[in-house]
């Protein structure tokens, strides 16, 4: 019969690609969150101030980051180190951008991205206007041990990972199992 399987185009339509949900929610207000923090700390602390939020545990302590995470190759020439953490920053943030359009559901994995993206994005900004270096604040340590300075942007990028490492191990992005009871 003519008509038939008219009304199926209407009601089978593909869900939205979550692309501009997860750029919307979690990249852009997270972005946003790392420089109005930097720029915070840069106009209101001297560099190397710190101050303590709990003693012997946590302050915000201001410093200049001109290497990768945990200050790799900071003793790498300027020149070479800028040229690069920016083409390595750049590549990262196309990769991301890629996955994230690609991704046809809000899942572990397309949230992982998307936060990693935030944190490269707001790491990139800081390289590309601060002169290769990107600004740290968030100084964890118990009395003398400390663990490397870091901002939201770093923040970011550790929990996108883990994310992305627990979706691994527990197969959250994983297609549901074939019913095998008959």
């Amino acid at each position: 019969m003519p008509g038939q399987g008219a009304g199926k185009e209407l009601t089978g339509r593909a869900p939205r690609k979550p692309f501009l949900l997860l750029i919307g929610a979690i990249t852009i207000p997270i972005i946003v969150l790392d420089q109005a923090t930097k720029l915070f700390v840069k106009s209101h602390m001297a560099l190397y101030e710190s101050i303590a939020l709990v003693p012997n545990y946590l302050d915000i302590t201001y410093t200049l980051n001109p290497g990768a995470a945990f200050s790799i190759l900071a003793d790498a020439p300027p020149w070479a180190r800028l040229a690069f953490l920016l083409s390595m920053s750049c590549a990262a943030i196309i990769v991301l951008v890629v996955l994230l359009a690609r991704s046809e559901r809000v899942s572990i994995n397309s949230v992982a991205f998307a936060l990693i993206l935030a944190g490269a994005t707001g790491n990139l900004i800081d390289r590309a206007t601060r002169g290769g270096r990107v600004i740290d604040f968030v100084r964890a340590h118990y009395y003398d041990l400390n663990y490397p300075v870091f901002n939201v942007a770093d923040s970011a990028i550790t929990i996108g990972v883990a994310l992305i490492i627990l979706g691994s191990l527990f197969g959250g992005d994983a297609a549901p199992k074939p019913n095998r009871s008959s």
